[in-house]
């Protein structure tokens, strides 16, 4: 198998197999986290450049991680001590760093379009980690890969997407990879929080939690994301816990194996009782530990692509 892009901007730009081939490498490179040198030569001499125009910690350190461990080397612009505070656009600072060669650059935007609109300005392979509310890719591919060491089938599934889906850009993406799968997704929101179109034949929407949740085998909780004005969508904090929080008596009402998700940071006790967390009923932390792995084989199959152009 191959990937023939340059670049990773959107799922919804990926075939199934596609989706299966990134996840099948990063199964061949979890292995490397689990030895005791955590390192393969793999990209080295090659320049990776991470640009987080947003807070961030698990993606951003994932990515460093990941480019570490295939000896890639790497620089980390931080956004608060750069041009950017003196007005530079995110054009010119492409170009800019465009011109000292690097290989690739990991970009975080607050504007949706941001990676696709970089993607046309450079040779380098440009990877989307997240771009206003629009998708987040690599945090999909990690979602599936977790639910796939667990389940091994993922079209058989039904998957329960619930919370902020309207301001999320996981939820996007997982909508679009979960369903491409085959497996059966239903959403649950607030009806301010949910994209007015949702197109797909394999996509719900639930009338309640109850529906959501029931013979549910993956259940992704998302949290009011505050810093896109979340809360002006919702009454207030306390209704949408009555509604909207994941209990564990709601919990009680999926599958017995059920998997819950959450792409973090969480906010314990709004959208998932923290007994749910605290009790190990999550894979939160499989997650992060997937995201490395995912992230390396992204970087992988990417910069492979341009060498072999």
């Amino acid at each position: 198998m191959s990937f023939n892009k340059k670049d990773l901007i959107s799922v919804k730009d990926l075939s199934a197999s596609d989706i299966n081939y990134f996840i099948e490498t990063a199964k061949e490179f979890k292995k490397i986290s689990l030895k005791d040198i955590k390192k393969v030569p793999t990209l080295r001499g090659k320049t990776v450049v991470n640009i987080f125009y947003e807070p961030s910690t698990r993606t951003r350190s994932s990515f460093e991680i990941a480019q570490k461990r295939l000896s890639a080397d790497s620089l980390s612009i931080s956004i608060a001590q750069s041009s950017v505070t003196k007005g530079e656009s995110l054009k010119d600072t492409i170009l800019n760093l465009e011109a000292m060669k690097p290989d690739a650059f990991v970009l975080r935007h607050s504007e949706s379009g941001a990676a696709h609109f970089v993607s046309k300005l450079t040779d380098a392979s440009v990877i989307n980690a997240g771009d206003g509310i629009n998708e987040h890719p690599t945090q999909c591919l990690l979602d599936i890969m977790t639910v796939i060491e667990e389940k091994k089938d993922v079209g058989s599934l039904k998957v329960a997407i619930i919370g902020d889906i309207y301001h999320s850009r996981v939820a996007r993406s997982d909508i679009y990879g979960f369903s491409k799968l085959g497996a059966e997704v239903y959403l649950y929101a607030p009806h301010s929080l949910l994209p007015r179109l949702i197109e797909l034949k394999n996509v719900k929407i639930a009338k309640n939690m109850e529906e959501a949740v029931k013979g549910a085998d993956v259940i992704i909780m998302l949290r009011i994301q505050k810093e896109r004005a979340s809360y002006y969508f919702i009454p207030s904090i306390e209704e949408y816990r009555n509604f909207f929080q994941l209990t564990p008596e709601l919990l009680s009402k999926a599958s017995k194996r059920v998997m819950v998700l959450h792409p973090g940071p969480v906010n314990r006790d709004v959208e998932i009782a923290g007994s749910i967390i605290n009790g190990g009923r999550t894979h939160i932390f499989k997650q992060v530990e997937n995201g490395v792995a995912v992230r390396m084989a992204c970087l992988y199959i990417l910069l492979g692509y341009l060498k072999n152009k």
